[in-house]
């Protein structure tokens, strides 16, 4: 239920627009009388606490023509604000009755009516109005089509995610570098890329996978999650050494991710026999992107080659450069091993802490929106941005 004040302002914008309405234009005294009697009666509603019947009291008052365009409009989009969503919809359709008005004028009701079913989860009713501005609308041609392309990203329907942001890619010039808004629709047309790849994954079709993570690197070299999905599919068909080949380009796409490569690199490692080959290539992980989660996989090694005494002094080392509760955590394990009674009694509780201290830690947040998660996203489910969320850093993250 709209609240008193709410109404209020819809009273005094329709009001004003009532005014603008009329300024310049000779009416007769009854048409005049009529519409003061339609205002006040409406009035009389409002204080009666019937909001419904006030604003189709207001709504009639207010004639529609091209200077009360806006204000219907602004009523509209306050009701849609405010979450009243069908009373945003009976206004909107009210205006798309008025075949009188011009034609731009009803494109924007249109545009509007559209906004409206996409707020009420009327997904299929908005898509089909914003296909029509689309082919009869130029001027909100590209505004329709950015509505367009987040319906087909909350319904997962890729291929025509695809075939929308391709048209809202600029001509590109060899002059200019590519603007803000370039590169954010091109990140997310290989995103959406490589959700067609996982699908293909999901079915065993390795070609189609490889065909959609091509062109999800013709959009964006710097795709991460490319390269993270090729490198599966190369281990997967046996070809180890091109998964670690993919898995490295990571670390020039964007170091941050490098810990999110670790898992399927000593697979791979393992795979081909070579342990030392992964033990070097976590070494020039750790000089790259000091992480604790590539410190844990050296301390990790480290114990099977030299025993734990040296793998909790090069932890020790590590944690005086970067503290981390992942890294205490280990290190105190390693403590627990070689002490006993009331020592190890103390420290086991210690550890007991620790471990639930990080267990209601996120890991990941969104760069752009702030948004904590415990488990990687490719879209951030707050802000819907694409690959924007990345491991948190410090001593209570990675």
């Amino acid at each position: 239920m709209i609240d008193l004040w709410q109404l209020l302002l819809v009273f005094t914008a329709i009001a004003i627009g009532w005014w603008l309405g009329r300024r310049g234009r000779m009416i007769s005294a009854d048409n005049n009388a009529a519409l003061h009697h339609q205002y006040y009666r409406g009035l009389n509603f409002l204080i009666n606490d019937k909001p419904d019947s006030a604003l189709d009291t207001f709504i009639e008052a207010l004639e529609v023509n091209a200077e009360t365009l806006e204000t219907h409009i602004a009523v509209g989009n306050l009701m849609r604000r405010k979450g009243e969503v069908e009373r945003a919809i009976r206004i909107h359709q009210n205006l798309l009755s008025r075949p009188s008005l011009p034609r731009v004028h009803l494109h924007q009701a249109h545009l509007e009516l559209a906004r409206d079913f996409i707020s009420a989860g009327l997904l299929d009713r908005a898509e089909r109005l914003l296909q029509d501005l689309i082919k009869e609308a130029s001027e909100l041609k590209e505004t329709a089509m950015h509505h367009l392309l987040e319906i087909y990203k909350d319904e997962k329907e890729w291929q025509q995610a695809i075939d929308i942001a391709e048209q809202l890619l600029p001509k590109r010039s060899l002059l200019k570098a590519a603007p803000a808004t370039d590169k954010t629709i091109t990140s997310a047309l290989s995103h959406y890329c490589c959700e067609l790849a996982e699908l293909s994954l999901r079915k065993n079709d390795f070609h189609g996978a490889r065909t959609q993570l091509k062109k999800a690197l013709s959009y964006d070299r710097g795709c991460v999650r490319a390269s993270l999905l090729f490198a599966d599919i190369e281990f997967r068909t046996g070809h180890y050494a091109k998964a670690i080949k993919n898995l490295r380009k990571v670390r020039e796409q964007d170091p941050v991710f490098i810990p999110e490569t670790i898992a399927l690199l000593r697979s791979s490692y393992e795979r081909l026999g070579d342990s030392e080959g992964f033990y070097h290539s976590m070494l020039e992980c750790l000089e790259i992107y000091p992480s604790a989660t590539i410190v844990l996989s050296l301390v990790e090694e480290i114990t099977a080659k030299k025993g734990q005494q040296a793998a909790a002094d090069f932890l020790a080392k590590e944690l005086k450069k970067r503290p981390s509760l992942l890294g205490l955590t280990k290190l105190v394990e390693f403590h627990i091993a070689n002490s006993d009674g009331q020592s190890k009694e103390n420290l086991t509780i210690l550890q007991l802490l620790i471990e639930q201290l990080m267990q209601n830690k996120p890991r990941y947040q969104c760069d752009h929106c702030g948004f904590s998660v415990k488990r990687l996203h490719w879209l951030c489910p707050s802000c819907k941005q694409w690959g924007q969320i990345k491991a948190i850093r410090g001593a209570e993250g990675d």
